[in-house]
């Protein structure tokens, strides 16, 4: 998959899916059910004509980044519902193909189906290729009233540096962050949720009420820019359409693959990666060269969606 030989990880995943097949997702040793997200689901049944079941066990990001294939499913099964995390569901709800959306909860779902599957073994279930990977943007959608930008000059670029706190490699810290805030000419938005937040100074850009994921993509959707770590937010602008640079690590996620500064799920998404590991200053370095060089071409396109513009 970091090559982007994916048939090859297909032919894989299917002499694994053979291994598995008859076996429960626990733990070899203990007996345990594995946790959610390490469970597999889909059994290599086909889709064809069936109700299909979509299960959605990773993280908020990784739906928000597989939920492009529900479409693609739903022109062969007679019917999809899709169990997903409560969150996420007024925005999962503007997806194409989906019939019936249920809040993800403990014990089993209550729809009626045939075929259930993992969302993240979709790819595997369609053999997926860079080719024929969908990534049409945007998927998901906000209410256009509540996203309209402003008509102002100043350039907006909205800030997170901090993920979540299972790999915190993927974090910068937020005085490296502050730096980009000395380049003037930018109205910066500080879309950083949780407690991270409380280690930015007050003052220092505007931070936006966001009471949940429908705010932040409205706030995202007004942005002209969002420099954001690998996190949910990132995905989030990805499939909003919004122009988002990613900031990864030197040993970055296997969906951002290698050597590259654009990606395949995002065509409005660009990457900047560590050159060595924990090397985020020159990073940031590289960001704020890069920030200064696009301001006068974002400006333009500001300029150009408000009356009169040019």
């Amino acid at each position: 998959m970091r090559s982007g030989d994916w048939e090859a990880a297909w032919r894989i995943s299917d002499q694994v899916q053979a291994a598995r097949r008859g076996l429960q997702p626990r733990d070899t040793l203990t007996g345990a059910w594995l946790p959610r997200h390490e469970q597999w689901v889909w059994d290599g049944s086909p889709f064809t004509g069936q109700r299909v079941l979509v299960r959605c066990y990773h993280g908020l990001g990784d739906t928000i980044q597989f939920i492009r294939f529900v479409p693609i499913l739903r022109r062969r099964a007679s019917h999809v519902t899709v169990w997903a995390q409560p969150q996420l569901l007024p925005l999962l709800g503007t997806v194409a193909g989906i019939d019936v959306l249920l809040p993800l909860e403990e014990g089993q779902c209550r729809a009626a189906y045939d075929v259930d599957i993992e969302i993240m073994e979709l790819p595997h279930a369609l053999r997926t290729t860079l080719e024929t990977l969908p990534n049409d943007v945007p998927y998901i959608h906000v209410n256009e009233a509540a996203a309209e930008r402003p008509c102002e000059p100043s350039v907006s670029v909205g800030v997170v540096w901090q993920s979540g706190s299972w790999d915190p490699r993927r974090s910068v810290k937020p005085e490296l962050m502050r730096r980009l805030m000395r380049i003037p000419s930018i109205r910066w938005k500080i879309l950083q949720r949780g407690p991270a937040l409380a280690a930015w100074p007050a003052g220092v850009g505007e931070v936006p009420v966001i009471r949940d994921i429908v705010a932040e993509a409205a706030e995202l959707r007004r942005l002209d820019l969002l420099i954001c770590v690998d996190t949910l937010s990132a995905h989030l602008a990805g499939a909003l359409g919004v122009r988002t640079w990613t900031l990864l690590p030197s040993q970055a996620d296997w969906r951002w693959m290698e050597d590259r500064v654009d990606t395949p799920w995002y065509p409005t998404m660009r990457l900047f990666r560590q050159r060595s590991p924990g090397d985020w200053e020159s990073l940031l370095a590289r960001v704020e060269h890069e920030l200064l060089r696009e301001i006068p071409r974002l400006g333009a396109s500001r300029a150009s969606t408000c009356p009169g513009g040019t």
